[in-house]
C-alpha cells in the first residue's frame, strides 16, 4: 500500500495556504473566516426563568435583556406557543437551556418572522426580500476576483455593517461551454427558478459594508466569482437596516411535531454573526435551521431528527441565498435531505454526520451533501460523513464547488435509485473532488458513469456526472463540459480498492484549468489550520487516503469516523432505523474523554 506523508499546515497565515499547490487559485475561497468566529461563552445572566414559562414570558426577557447577556431557562418542560420565540432586531443576547437533556420546548405556535414562519425566529428591523428588495442600485464597478471596493449607483439607507446582496442577470440560454448560470426551464433547469434571488438574477453573494466613500464601497469578503461583467447588468440589494447580530440559542431541547404553519424550526432572516449549539431538534417543519439572507451564522454540536414531510421538502439544514456560513459537528437523523444549499456561496459543511436520508418515495435516495438552486459556488464540503454528494438541476447550475475528506457511502439499505456517491448533473461545473473516501464495498461496481458514456449501472457507480437527467433518464441535454471540467484527485473509491492520484483526471486545459499537483501530499483541512477542539482525543483527520486502522470495515482503514459518527454509533447508541430521537447531549459526546455507554449484551443465558 502507498504511505503518505501528512502535511498539517498549522497556524497557516492566508487562507489560501491550506490547499496551494492543489487547488487553482480560481476554484478555493478564503473558507477559513466562514461562520461566526468564536462563539462568546457569556457569564453574565439578564434573567433565569424556571420551567413552564411561557413564549410571551420568554420574548420578554429576550427583548429586555442588556447587550453580551444570557437569558436561561432551567431544566424542565416547556410549551411554547403562538408566538414562538423571536429575537426580533435583538443583538448580543444568548437564549441558554441547562442543556439539551434536560431543557425541553415543546412548540405548538410558531412566529410569522417575516413571512415564512419560524418556531424560534431571528430577524432584523426591515425583513426585506427578493420580491421587495428594500433599496437597490446599480453595480457599476469592482467586478474582479480579490476587490475589495465596489461602486454603486445609490448608496441610499446604506450604513457600515450593512449587508448587501451582489447579483447580475442570467446568462443567455445557449450554452457558453463554461460558467454557465442558468435557470431556465427545460434549458438547463428541469423546474426553473426557485424563490431564491431576484427574478432572473441566480449568481449571488452577499457582502458586508466595511467602509463608504462617496458611491464607493468597502466590502467583506472580496468579490469571489471570476464571471461578474458589465453586460450581465450587476447589481445590488439590501436591508434598510443593519442586521441582527451576535444572539444565538444553545443547550436545550425543541420538539417542533405540535407546531403548525411554519416552514423552519430556527430561521433566521438577515442575520450576521449568530449561531445554534448543542442543540436537539425533533421533527422540523420544512427544515430545522434556515439560513435565509444570512451570513457568518454557525450551526455546531447539534443534533437534528426527522421532519413532517418525509418527503421532498424535508431539509436539516437548509441554506438559501446565504453566504460565508458554517455547519459543523452536527449529527443529522431520518431526514431526506440533511444539508442543503439553495443559492448564496463561500460556505462551509464541516465533519457533519448523517444517516438514514429518509425520503418518503420507495427505493429512492436523496444526497446528504445536496446543491439544488442556482447560482451556487464556492462551497466547500470537508469531513462529512453520510450519504453522498449531489448537485442537480431542479432549478438552475452550480459551479467551483469542493468535496476534500469526506465518507460519501453512496448507499443505504433499501434505496436502489441514485445510489451515487458522487452525482453532478448536467451544467453543473468546475468541481473538485479530493481526498475523499467513496463507496461500499460489494456494491458499487462502476467507477465512473459519465455523459459520452454508458449509462448502465449507473446507480451503482461511484461517480455520475454531466446526465441531464438521473443517469441519463431526463429531458434536458447531456454535458460533456461538466465531466471535462472535473478535478479528481487523491480519492479512494471501493470499486478499484485503491487511492487514484491520476493526472488526467485533473482539467488542466480549457477554461479554468488545474495544474496538475506537483504532489501527492494533502493537508489535513481547507479551512482549518490546527485539530478542532471537538475532536478531543481522535486523531485528526479521521477521513482520507493517507488515514490508516480506521475501524469502518471494507474502505482500506481509511474512515476511522468522526467525532458525530462516534457520539451517534457509541454514545447515543443511535441505530440507523430509530423511529424516536435519541438522548443527546453535546458537552458528553464532545469532551476531551468522551462517555461510552456500554453495550447492551447480545445474549443472556440464565444461570
Amino acid at each position: 500500500m502507498r504511505q503518505f506523508i501528512l502535511l498539517l499546515l498549522i497556524g497557516a497565515p492566508a487562507y489560501a495556504a491550506q490547499w496551494t499547490g492543489i487547488l487553482d487559485p480560481v476554484r478555493g475561497a478564503e473558507w477559513s473566516a466562514a461562520g461566526a468566529g468564536p462563539i462568546p461563552d457569556r457569564t453574565t445572566v439578564c434573567a433565569t426563568l424556571p420551567a413552564g414559562s411561557t413564549a410571551a414570558q420568554i420574548n420578554s426577557a429576550i427583548a429586555s435583556c442588556p447587550a453580551n447577556q444570557v437569558v436561561k431557562l432551567s431544566a424542565g418542560n416547556y410549551t411554547i406557543g403562538s408566538p414562538g420565540i423571536i429575537f426580533n432586531d435583538k443583538s448580543n443576547v444568548t437564549l441558554r437551556g441547562a442543556g439539551s437533556n434536560a431543557t425541553f420546548l415543546s412548540f405548538t405556535g410558531n412566529n410569522e418572522c417575516g413571512g415564512m414562519g419560524g418556531d424560534v425566529c431571528f430577524i432584523n428591523g426591515q425583513a426585506n426580500w427578493s420580491g421587495a428588495p428594500g433599496n437597490t442600485a446599480n453595480w457599476t464597478g469592482g467586478y474582479t476576483p480579490g476587490s475589495t471596493q465596489i461602486t454603486l449607483s445609490s448608496t441610499s439607507n446604506l450604513k457600515v455593517g450593512t449587508v448587501i446582496i451582489l447579483d447580475q442577470m442570467n446568462d443567455t440560454d445557449t450554452d457558453n461551454g463554461g460558467v454557465w448560470v442558468c435557470g431556465k426551464v427545460n434549458v438547463c433547469a428541469s423546474e426553473g427558478q426557485s424563490g431564491t434571488g431576484r427574478n432572473g438574477r441566480q449568481q449571488q453573494q452577499l457582502v458586508k459594508v466595511t467602509a463608504i466613500s462617496g458611491n464607493t464601497v468597502s466590502i467583506s469578503p472580496a468579490i469571489r466569482m471570476p464571471n461578474w461583467r458589465s453586460d450581465r447588468s450587476p447589481g445590488a440589494w439590501w436591508s434598510s437596516d443593519t442586521p441582527i447580530t451576535g444572539s444565538g440559542i444553545e443547550n436545550l431541547s425543541m420538539d417542533h411535531s405540535g407546531s403548525s404553519g411554519g416552514e423552519s424550526g430556527i430561521y433566521f432572516f438577515n442575520a450576521d454573526g449568530c449561531w445554534v449549539k448543542g442543540v436537539r431538534s425533533v421533527k422540523g417543519p420544512r427544515n430545522h435551521v434556515w439560513l435565509y439572507q444570512s451570513t457568518h451564522v454557525t450551526i455546531r454540536d447539534s443534533y437534528f431528527f426527522d421532519t413532517k414531510a418525509q418527503e421532498s421538502e424535508s431539509y436539516g439544514v437548509e441554506h438559501f441565498q446565504a453566504s460565508d456560513n458554517l455547519v459543523e459537528n452536527n449529527i443529522f437523523q431520518k431526514i431526506a435531505t440533511p444539508m442543503l444549499s439553495d443559492g448564496g456561496n463561500g460556505s462551509v459543511f464541516g465533519y457533519n454526520f448523517s444517516i438514514n436520508d429518509f425520503y418518503d418515495v420507495d427505493g429512492w435516495a436523496q444526497g446528504s451533501a445536496y446543491h439544488h438552486g442556482p447560482g451556487n459556488s464556492f462551497f466547500l464540503w470537508e469531513g462529512n460523513d453520510g450519504f453522498g454528494l449531489m448537485a442537480d438541476n431542479v432549478h438552475g447550475t452550480a459551479h467551483f464547488v469542493v468535496a476534500f475528506r469526506n465518507r460519501f457511502l453512496g448507499f443505504e439499505q433499501g434505496k436502489y435509485a441514485q445510489t451515487v456517491p458522487i452525482h453532478i448533473y448536467a451544467a453543473n461545473r468546475f468541481f473538485s473532488v479530493i481526498g475523499n473516501v467513496l463507496g461500499t464495498d460489494s456494491y458499487h461496481t462502476v467507477y465512473s458513469a459519465q455523459a459520452g458514456g454508458s449509462s448502465s449501472n449507473c446507480d451503482k457507480a461511484i461517480y455520475s456526472i454531466g446526465w441531464g437527467g438521473n443517469c441519463g433518464n431526463g429531458g434536458l441535454p447531456n454535458d460533456p463540459v461538466a465531466v471535462s471540467t472535473l478535478m479528481r484527485w487523491g480519492n479512494y473509491d471501493t470499486v478499484n480498492d485503491a487511492t487514484r492520484f491520476q493526472s488526467g483526471e485533473v482539467p488542466t486545459s480549457g477554461q479554468y484549468g488545474n495544474a496538475v499537483p506537483s504532489s501527492q501530499t494533502l493537508p489535513a483541512s481547507f479551512y482549518l489550520t490546527s485539530k478542532p477542539a471537538f475532536f478531543g482525543s481522535v486523531a485528526w483527520p479521521a477521513i482520507g487516503p493517507d488515514v490508516s486502522g480506521g475501524s469502518e470495515s471494507g474502505v482500506g482503514g481509511h474512515n476511522a469516523k468522526i467525532p458525530a459518527r462516534r457520539c451517534f454509533e457509541d454514545v447515543m447508541r443511535g441505530t440507523f432505523g430509530d423511529s424516536t430521537a435519541r438522548t443527546f447531549d453535546a458537552s458528553t459526546c464532545y469532551s476531551s474523554t468522551p462517555q461510552v455507554r456500554p453495550k447492551a449484551p447480545t445474549s443472556v443465558t440464565a444461570g
